[in-house]
Parts: C-alpha cells; structure tokens; sequence
C-alpha cells in the first residue's frame, strides 16, 4: 500500500467536489505506475453506471486494451457500492484499498462484503479505512453543503 496513491485518489474527489459530483476519487495503479483515475460523473452525465471505481476501470482497460486487470490495485475513497464490486470482481482487480466506511451501501463489509464471497472466481484482497478521516470529511462536508444550499434556496 502506498499513501501517495490515495492522496491521488483524494485529488480525484476534490475535483469531483468542484464540479457538484458526489466527492469519490478511484486510482488504478499497475507495477506502482498509476494507468487510469476517475472521479463520480453521474450528475453531469445523469448516467447512474459513472461512479468513480467504474470510470476509473474503464479507462485501465482501454489503456491496457483487455477487461483482466488482474495485477492492478485500486484505491478508492469510499467504499465501493454493489455495482463497483462486482466490476472489481469482474475485471480481477488484485487489492483494493478504500478510505471511508459506507454503513448506507459499502460493499466491502459494511452492508456485504461481495470482494471476500468465496461463491465469486475472483477475491480481490481489500483493506479499508486508509486515510478515512479525510476521505470521511470530503463526503461530509459535501452533503453539510449541500443541505445548507437547499435551505436557502427554500
């Protein structure tokens, strides 16, 4: 695990905060060179698939032109819901690496843990709460935001 990376990933979230996106940065780092980031598109694109981890798959499998990525690590600000596990799964991603628990809709252990389902032909290695105070603290501050902005605009 290298901090460095998920400062990267942190970076993402931050411009996803900028942009009125849910603040989740992802990073997808092969042989410790980072190939592909992405950061939450789904206001912009009202496109419900453009989470952060799904972004950030994507443009690794273009880069590397196959779906297997399966010498890579992610790491990810919050942890991934249901649909990114299963992309995580599908593309054979080897670790992940999250920042913030998500009690609402984690699927990394705090709903289900989906990346440890031994029913799945792939089980990536996953270890969370990796800088989760300011991960935790990008997400908190969006929705404080967010809840301050619609009560004045009411």
């Amino acid at each position: 695990m290298n901090l460095d990376y998920m400062h990267l990933a942190i970076k993402e979230a931050v411009i996803a905060d900028k942009k009125k996106e849910v603040p989740v940065g992802a990073v997808i780092v092969l042989d410790g060179k980072v190939i592909a980031k992405g950061y939450n598109k789904r206001e912009k694109t009202q496109n419900a698939l453009l989470h952060a981890e799904i972004v950030a798959i994507d443009k690794a499998c273009k880069k590397l032109k196959s779906w297997r990525l399966e010498n890579c690590e992610m790491y990810v600000t919050l942890e991934p819901c249901s649909m990114c596990a299963g992309a995580i799964i599908n593309s054979r991603i080897k670790v992940v690496y999250f920042g913030a628990y998500d009690p609402k809709s984690g699927a990394c252990g705090s709903v289900v843990n989906l990346l440890e389902n031994k029913s799945f032909n792939h089980n990536p290695q996953v270890l969370g709460g990796i800088m989760e105070k300011e991960c935790g603290e990008l997400l908190t501050n969006f929705f404080k935001n967010k809840r301050e902005s619609q009560k004045r605009a009411s």
